[in-house]
């Protein structure tokens, strides 16, 4: 945790925040903070900046908060993703609020369990707790916004335009891809915003393949080695950021 994560509200009209749970255990046990310490706090969806520390005991602590830097530069990256198995959403979530991903769409596809939509980690309260731990370990304040789509075709054909309105670029990650991803972004001066499609464990098949095409992705690829989401992710995010 390299941030304290405050919520709207936890902040009082004298500036005083008052944390129990996770985050004293923390500051207790990992920080060892005593009074007048300064930890890196910010506020959900907002800025970032440092708590002084007023008096910390095994029941509570209370920070004096300032609040003056912006959080970081947003991406500009977002994600198209077949959903994977709740296992592995559960490790790709904070991932990808630590890398900045802006938008996350959860999409249904051919090779995905019609039982995974079921998971409770899909509840509001639940994807905001693992969105947490990525904003915290990358000092961020602003997570990534999640919708879930159940029926490809339909979002693919009559939604996907609307939600991503003619960004710069439009990327499919397949291992069979005739352009590998540095090839591909080699020599370009500017990006803009990007969707980038991955998809599911077992794969985009040949339909969906087409589908995605003709609403202007180009397929691209890390190598010939199939890789699983939790690999591919982070290798493909990191090239990407690396080349922008």
């Amino acid at each position: 945790m390299n941030l304290l994560l405050l919520e709207p509200g936890e902040v009082d009209e004298s500036g005083l925040a008052r944390l129990g749970g996770r985050r004293l255990v923390h500051a207790n046990e990992v920080l060892r903070a005593q009074k007048s310490d300064r930890l890196r706090v910010g506020m959900r969806g907002g800025n970032v900046g440092d708590g002084e520390v007023v008096s910390i005991d095994a029941r509570e602590l209370v920070l004096r908060v300032a609040l003056a830097q912006p959080p970081p530069e947003r991406r500009g990256v977002d994600l198209l993703l077949g959903m994977p198995r709740p296992k592995v959403l559960k490790r790709i979530l904070p991932a990808l609020a630590s890398l900045g991903i802006d938008r996350i769409v959860l999409v249904n596809a051919a090779t995905v369990e019609k039982s995974y939509f079921a998971t409770p980690l899909l509840a509001p309260g639940s994807i905001a707790e693992l969105f947490s731990l990525g904003l915290e370990q990358s000092r961020d304040t602003v997570a990534p916004t999640l919708s879930l789509e159940t029926l490809f075709r339909p979002f693919v054909e009559d939604r996907l335009d609307a939600l991503f309105p003619a960004p710069s670029l439009r990327l499919l990650a397949h291992p069979a891809a005739d352009a590998s991803f540095p090839e591909l972004l080699t020599g370009r001066s500017e990006m803009g915003r990007t969707l980038l499609a991955v998809g599911p464990e077992g794969g985009w098949v040949p339909f969906e393949l087409e589908l995605l095409a003709a609403r202007g992705f180009t397929r691209i690829s890390l190598g010939a080695r199939p890789l699983r989401t939790e690999v591919a992710l982070p290798a493909l995010i990191g090239a990407l950021l690396a080349a922008r």
